[in-house]
């Protein structure tokens, strides 16, 4: 993946926006595209099965504008995971990430997400094959652990085998993972975070590029991670903040004049809306990803609950979403 990100002038530290089901439609990803124009963006987790069958028209739905895009898929049969990268890389998409870390029941139930980390021969035996039918980079986004088998020795394990397979980076979400009596949620606030387990992976795998997800809430931390990892993949906090994807992406490409401010993005996006609301796109579809967007800011709560509100109606248009901008204007005037 560096090397396609050499090649867009990028700079080697990579800022990743994480794949969250249900949150980053193209939608999300056309506004996180505008916050920062040199980040890594992620689908939706889509389940290879469905692009096999032709069920995923919807979810593989993207424009050039999102570029670099990466499409996450979930499976375990190697056959079926080969396939859906081809389609992938026909569609344009700039690499493909297996999911190896999704701790639901259902996906767990499907035999795919992070059990796959008790089965280090059959992930390879998917990347390698996904590897040979495409030219595109496969990656991997993985956990610590799973349960009582998370230790230091199993993950290196784990990564050691998987790269000797084609993955050359590696997401790891530095938590284990619980797979009974803890829901997804959870599983991303409870099991504690562990940045020192995959600093450790860097310094064993330095050939490898390793990007830290988990708990990055703040500029400082991302900052300090950046000391030793090749990157670092932001989910929540980006989403429900975008601001805060805005901040990082100056920490990451402060070389890099990016030409717009926050108003100039707001305003591109609403040219956006409009557009997509000619082609018969619902208004909420796409101010759903805004309502963390003056997180702080006097009036943010009767912006939030007008915009909550009013946007699902039929008939909702442009002008809806402005008079909810107009009480953030009002309460802070």
């Amino acid at each position: 993946m560096k090397d396609i990100a050499n090649s867009q002038q990028f700079d080697d530290k990579l800022l990743c926006v994480a794949p969250m089901m249900a949150w980053t439609d193209r939608h999300c990803r056309t506004l996180h595209r505008l916050i920062a124009p040199h980040a890594w963006l992620y689908t939706e987790m889509v389940v290879a099965d469905a692009i096999r069958f032709g069920q995923a028209s919807r979810l593989l739905d993207h424009g050039d504008h999102e570029q670099p895009l990466a499409l996450q898929l979930g499976g375990s049969d190697p056959q079926t995971l080969s396939e859906a990268a081809q389609v992938a890389e026909t569609n344009g998409f700039n690499a493909v990430n297996l999911n190896v870390g999704c701790p639901s029941d259902r996906v767990r139930k499907g035999s795919f997400g992070a059990c796959l980390m008790l089965q280090p021969d059959l992930v390879a035996e998917c990347i390698k094959t996904m590897c040979d039918a495409v030219s595109i980079p496969v990656t991997v986004k993985c956990r610590l652990g799973v349960d009582d088998q998370a230790s230091y020795q199993k993950l290196a394990e784990f990564v050691g085998r998987v790269s000797e397979a084609g993955a050359q980076l590696f997401i790891v979400h530095a938590r284990k993972a619980i797979l009974t009596g803890l829901s997804p949620a959870q599983n991303r606030e409870i099991p504690p975070l562990d940045y020192e387990q995959v600093r450790q992976l860097k310094t064993d795998f330095p050939a490898l590029s390793i990007l830290l997800n988990g708990g990055l809430n703040d500029a400082d931390t991302v900052k300090d991670v950046l000391e030793w990892a090749d990157g670092v993949m932001i989910g929540r906090a980006a989403y429900r903040h975008p601001p805060f994807l805005g901040e990082l992406h100056d920490v990451l490409y402060p070389k890099i004049d990016c030409c717009d401010n926050f108003q100039s993005v707001l305003n591109r996006y609403t040219v956006y809306m409009e557009r997509e609301l000619h082609r018969g796109t619902r208004l909420h579809d796409m101010t759903r990803h805004l309502l963390g967007l003056f997180r702080g800011l006097p009036g943010s709560r009767h912006y939030r609950r007008y915009l909550s509100e009013q946007a699902r109606r039929g008939d909702a248009g442009i002008d809806t979403f402005h008079r909810a901008c107009a009480e953030i204007e009002l309460k802070a005037a």
